[in-house]
């Protein structure tokens, strides 16, 4: 190789020429540069998935810690500030309410001024998503930062806003999946799709894996709640990411100190040795039935409070013009409400997320607890040892203020969910159900102190195990997921109540599954997400209506000699991504379909029949000589039911398919038509 002639260089550039030209040890430099390729050739033999899914668990474990290190700080810090305010009852008050009321609203108006999308969970729009309907704002960067920001500042409200970060991290770890499909293309300079959706696949897992720290539900929950079609070859990948992210998430409690080593997240410490009497499984299916029952009400005055807030005018008018006026009414009202010397200290609103779990998954009875204490004194502060004595208020017993916990809560929370913040909603609903359950576990403790058999060994009651049965039982309900049941388990490390717990989940899925549709499905109702709705097991009628009935009749279509008028035409016509092509206007055959993109390019390549003559450009041409047609691989028969095409558009992800009838094109059936047709099905006229 020839050196550049340093006579002509400038003195800047003669110093970076004679920096690069010399190197230490060529050959040792050699040498690692072969090793690292070769590695990188044997990375990519076996697949480059595996390190991709390791990154992605690795750095959501690590937000996730350190955003609830934060959270913990700060939440701390606050309530310090409210113990050494002293006896000031305005003081006290100001102290309660201005704290939360000031991150929520900084968390909505710095998440809205970056991008409207990082409000809420994400669920419903991820949900979208892998439905294969393009959102592209929805997983942008951007929003990555806005919600992280966002969720931080509303974690550290606690428990007055009484929001979580399940669903939102969810939609974190969906974005950065993305992010890192994109630096995978760079590397491996090709886009696919089907990768894409594979990774976004994994991502759900391990959001619900770094906040229990559960792999395992965490992967079975993202499918229940995420996919109507799941494919297996994706099961070894959200099992491998979410591993990695909850292993990270325990191991890093364990070198902050916070743990001897990997364990529980809300570890219990119920016993094992006789958790449960077999009678006692009748008391856990009918506590399923009061936690489905009650899903039931929550789902619809979820869905109807939601519907309402955007219809109202003054409502309407704040959340779309002053976002952090509303959040700030709505978040005082909520701390008013939870302040402690007032009706907080009825709903033990002293206590953190965390501690609400911890304190209502307790192995002890309570009511004998009171009971043999002589007074029960309300400590100045919370006590870590004795969370139980904030359930206990000299006016009122153990089950006045667990009822009172859950009227209140039940309208309160309805109402957090129309902040338009970044927040989750699945720990709330864990905690209420797991209040529910603590509730008709104390209750029958009360009616059996003896425990169920009134011979043998004395085998009393654990309304901790209830507890676990209606957290499982409620969120389980209100989401329509099964594996709540494992999640619990999972997440307090105990298992000897797994069988009711199952029990009490199927229960209530059984009656919310019925009667109302999930959480995130109504999200879905109420905002109108272009999503596909599923068909109800008794719409039997659904194979009885035929496409015929319900398709697109006028296709703008093309023959394959059409010129320049006619794609002009068509391209007026709509604005679709792709038109059907048939073989001419005789014969309405269909051979395929052309996109949008190479029709333009067929007008800017060819000259318009009204033209000026002096255009270069080409005087005639036609479809069929001019582009590249695509075959079609799959057709639909007018005589095809409602519930197969349903069925395919879901397992396809299509967003339009044509109708044919012995070839020839008579129609086109999109998601819209789908839509109507099935809501029509569910609500005949």
């Amino acid at each position: 190789m020839e050196r550049p002639v340093s006579g002509g260089l400038r003195e800047e550039e003669r110093v970076l020429v004679s920096e690069q030209s010399w190197r230490p040890c060529p050959k040792a430099r050699r040498r690692l540069r072969g090793c690292l390729e070769w590695v990188k050739r044997q990375l990519f033999r076996v697949g480059e998935d595996w390190y991709f899914l390791f990154v992605l668990g690795v750095l959501m474990a690590t937000i996730s810690f350190m955003m609830d290190l934060l959270v913990a700080r700060l939440y701390e810090a606050h309530r310090w500030l409210y113990q050494e305010i002293g006896d000031i009852l305005v003081l006290k008050y100001l102290s309660w309410t201005m704290y939360p009321t000031a991150l929520a609203a900084f968390s909505t108006g710095f998440s809205q001024s970056i991008t409207p999308h990082s409000g809420g969970s994400g669920i419903p729009e991820l949900k979208t998503i892998l439905t294969g309907v393009v959102l592209e704002d929805y997983l942008a960067i951007q929003n990555f930062g806005a919600k992280v920001v966002g969720l931080t500042c509303t974690l550290m409200c606690g428990s007055t806003v009484f929001l979580g970060k399940v669903g939102p991290f969810v939609h974190l770890s969906a974005m950065a999946a993305a992010y890192l499909g994109k630096m995978r293309t760079s590397v491996k300079e090709y886009e696919n799709k089907f990768k894409q959706n594979e990774m976004l696949v994994a991502a759900q897992a391990v959001g619900v894996a770094t906040v229990f720290g559960a792999p395992i539900s965490g992967v079975l929950f993202s499918i229940e709640v995420m996919s109507s079609h799941f494919a297996v070859r994706d099961y070894w990948r959200g099992f491998f990411a979410a591993t990695c992210g909850a292993f990270m998430f325990r191991l890093l409690a364990v070198f902050n100190s916070e743990q001897e080593t990997i364990a529980a997240v809300f570890k219990s410490d119920i016993k094992i040795d006789f958790p449960f009497d077999l009678l006692e499984t009748f008391f856990f299916m009918i506590l399923g039935a009061v936690c489905g029952l009650v899903g039931c009400a929550y789902l619809f005055c979820q869905r109807w409070l939601l519907a309402a807030v955007k219809e109202n005018r003054l409502t309407a008018k704040l959340l779309a013009t002053d976002k952090p006026v509303y959040t700030v009414l709505v978040v005082l009202l909520l701390a008013s409400i939870t302040f402690p010397p007032g009706l907080g200290q009825l709903m033990a609103s002293r206590l953190t997320m965390k501690e609400y779990l911890t304190s209502l998954f307790d192995n002890r009875t309570w009511g004998q607890l009171v009971l043999n204490a002589s007074s029960v004194a309300h400590p100045r502060g919370v006590d870590p040892g004795g969370l139980w004595q904030e359930w206990c208020h000299p006016s009122a017993t153990i089950f006045g203020t667990l009822a009172f916990f859950l009227l209140m809560k039940f309208w309160m929370l309805i109402l957090a969910t129309t902040l338009p913040l970044p927040a989750g909603y699945f720990m709330p609903i864990f905690i209420y159900g797991a209040a529910i359950g603590r509730l008709v576990g104390e209750t029958v403790a009360l009616l059996f102190p003896r425990g169920l058999r009134s011979e043998g060994d004395l085998r009393p009651v654990i309304p901790g195990g209830y507890a676990l049965a209606g957290a499982a039982a409620f969120s389980g309900s209100v989401t329509h997921a099964i594996s709540t049941a494992l999640l619990v388990c999972e997440a307090t490390g105990h298992l000897g109540h797994v069988l009711p717990v199952v029990l009490a989940v199927l229960v209530a899925n059984a009656i919310t599954q019925k009667h109302q549709p999930s959480f995130y499905d109504g999200t879905i109702i109420v905002k109108k997400l272009p999503y596909l709705p599923p068909i109800r097991s008794r719409h039997m009628a659904s194979y009885q209506v035929v496409v015929e009935e319900f398709m697109e009749r006028r296709v703008v279509a093309l023959a394959k000699s059409d010129g320049f008028e006619k794609v002009l035409g068509a391209l007026d016509a709509s604005a679709n991504a792709e038109y059907p092509v048939v073989e001419s206007a005789g014969s309405p055959t269909l051979v395929g379909t052309v996109s949008r993109a190479q029709l333009v390019a067929f007008l800017q390549s060819h000259k318009h029949p009204q033209a000026p003559p002096g255009e270069k450009l080409a005087t005639a041409g036609t479809v069929g000589d001019s582009c590249a047609i695509e075959p079609i691989m799959l057709q639909l028969s007018p005589w095809t039911s409602l519930h197969q095409a349903h069925h395919l558009f879901e397992l396809l992800k299509l967003q339009c398919i044509f109708v044919t009838r012995f070839g020839e094109l008579v129609g086109a059936v999109s998601r819209v038509e789908l839509r109507r047709a099935i809501e029509e099905l569910a609500n005949p006229k």
